[in-house]
């Protein structure tokens, strides 16, 4: 298929960005734990971990929902910059398209204030246009909402012109829902069928390979 030109492009946040996972597995299974229930491995939290905790908790842990959120923040919190890395080559992807003037911002399911101060850590947030977690936006990914509020300041509408760059199923899911250009950012390939009736328009499994698609346009 033919890529339209980007004109921003916006980005999930965990595993697309940055490597977050230990410090949420262990947040998750402390919070699951106190909650009288079965602990997860690492492979069903990166597996299950998808809507944001506003969504995923009342299906989880019912009328404890709001007592298991403050649990897992406040578990998440005590660790998550100390054990915070950026994904191989991401920092150079960012100050590329920064330096081209191409607007970007994130979308994630990650509470909006510990995003901020995730990418503040990095020195990264200059390069953002906005930063949209869990809990800014009206819904959270994959809804609309998340999106619109992200291009506010960019003067952009949501179209095939933005890009939305991400690493699972609720990504290419909210890519479809606003009309961006889903691209899946990571090194498995897609399996078939594994994204149903919202599929990726494009696969980079590097960041050199997505900056490649960005040229070819």
């Amino acid at each position: 298929m033919t890529l339209p030109r980007p004109q921003a492009l916006l980005f999930d946040w965990d595993n697309t960005l940055v490597d977050t996972w230990a410090v949420i597995h262990q947040a998750l299974n402390v919070t699951l734990r106190a909650m009288g229930q079965a602990a997860w491995t690492l492979e069903e939290t990166r597996a299950r971990v998808r809507a944001s905790a506003r969504d995923s908790f009342p299906e989880l842990f019912g009328s404890r929902a709001d007592e298991a959120m403050v649990l897992f923040y406040g578990t998440y919190e005590q660790e998550h910059l100390t054990h915070l890395q950026a994904l191989p080559g991401v920092e150079e992807m960012l100050a590329g398209l920064a330096a081209d003037t191409c607007y970007l911002g994130v979308v994630s399911n990650k509470k909006g204030s510990i995003l901020r101060r995730e990418a503040a850590h990095l020195g990264w947030d200059r390069w953002f246009g906005r930063l949209v977690g869990a809990e800014d936006a009206a819904a959270d990914k994959p809804a609309r909402a998340a999106v619109d509020l992200a291009l506010e300041s960019s003067g952009l509408a949501a179209g095939p012109e933005v890009w939305f760059v991400g690493d699972t199923d609720i990504d290419m899911t909210c890519a479809h829902a606003a009309g961006c250009t889903p691209i899946l950012l990571r090194e498995a390939a897609p399996a078939p069928g594994e994204f149903g009736a919202h599929p990726p328009h494009r696969h980079a499994a590097t960041c050199a390979e997505l900056m490649a698609c960005i040229r070819e346009v």
